[in-house]
């Protein structure tokens, strides 16, 4: 196995408030990794870490170049809105398997982390072809993720939390929109709060506990120099690192670094414009919002589908086959501009 950009994913992992230990025990112990089996029009394979914590999906390798010659500005992006909704990567790594033949994969954080009581799960693209699911018989073990036009009738309700949502999905999906990429999806799962979650009157000590998760290193990355030149369509990627004798790289002069804050809180730059919120102290805070009645699982995933001219040319075949309907395959600024709308529709 071969990794890249190691000490760069490494020092984002530790920014997340992951260390190296609990990342190589998730994806080398003698646990079987959970298949996933995803309605998705890719041919991608999907799998889920035996904890649920890290989502290990395949990618060719225009996707992995994608990534990795836009790795530095994906970083400038977390580093000014620590709490974005975008899926948080991990580690770019490619095995060799028999017929000498390489496969790419990434590994990311999970959207639905930790699923004990989540009752249900989205796929939401803002559009409506081919966006119902089939849901499962009523007592089923089987998870569906559903898809928008099952959602209708639905709302997230966050009161006092919504303007924080409505106002991210606009910062990070216009991020989107500048690296010309659409048909990503807003992933949204939901179950009840307990009595005492719903009604809990937060101590002094609880409320510090939360800010600090909210404004130190654990959710604030600041990046120096991170390697992300744009390659060429006819480059190759970045040589991989050795793997040293261990399966997963241990950073060492990492090009990529996280800084703390005093406790007084002086340096830390205005909250408002950084657009951060009060974390819940849980495992996954960056992609968990809590509502008076339900918690929200919500992040962006599947960011590598450019508007290219292949995709330009889907747009008017597409028109022709659906006339008057609303379908994926739209320019990146009316796909971010729709699914700020849907956002916005169904949210109180």
């Amino acid at each position: 196995m071969e990794t890249f950009a190691g000490p760069v994913f490494s020092s984002l992992r530790g920014s997340l408030g992951l260390t190296e230990a609990e990342y190589q025990a998730s994806l080398c112990s003698d646990s079987c990794y959970l298949q996933f089996i995803s309605n998705s029009k890719s041919k991608a394979d999907f799998f889920l870490t035996n904890n649920k914590r890290f989502f290990l999906k395949t990618q060719n390798k225009r996707e992995i170049k994608f990534l990795l010659s836009n790795l530095r500005i994906y970083l400038e992006h977390l580093r000014k809105y620590p709490h974005s909704l975008l899926v948080k990567f991990l580690g770019v790594h490619r095995i060799q398997i028999p017929q000498n033949q390489k496969k790419y994969f990434i590994v990311m954080q999970s959207v639905f982390y930790p699923d004990d009581r989540i009752q249900a799960r989205y796929d939401i693209k803002g559009c409506e072809v081919s966006r119902w699911t089939e849901p499962e018989p009523e007592g089923s073990q089987i998870i569906v993720v559903l898809k928008d036009l099952n959602f209708e009738g639905q709302f997230i309700s966050l009161e006092r939390q919504r303007p924080w949502l409505v106002q991210q999905v606009e910062i990070d999906s216009g991020f989107l929109q500048r690296l010309n990429v659409l048909d990503y999806s807003l992933l949204l799962a939901h179950q009840p709060l307990h009595h005492d979650e719903r009604h809990q009157n937060l101590s002094f000590a609880s409320l510090i506990v939360r800010t600090k998760k909210s404004v130190n290193p654990g959710s604030s990355p600041v990046h120096a120099g991170v390697p992300g030149e744009v390659l060429e369509e006819d480059a190759t990627l970045p040589s991989p690192e050795p793997e040293s004798g261990s399966k997963f790289l241990h950073p060492r002069d990492s090009t990529i670094s996280f800084t703390q804050t005093g406790p007084d809180g002086a340096e830390l730059p205005d909250l408002k414009a950084q657009n951060r919120r009060l974390l819940p102290n849980l495992k996954n805070p960056l992609h968990v919002i809590d509502g008076p009645e339900q918690r929200y699982f919500i992040g962006i995933i599947d960011i590598f589908t450019v508007y290219s001219f292949r995709k330009r040319l889907e747009h008017l075949w597409k028109n022709l086959r659906h006339p008057g309907k609303s379908f994926s395959t739209v320019s990146p600024q009316n796909y971010s501009l729709r699914l700020c709308q849907w956002v916005q529709n169904h949210t109180k």
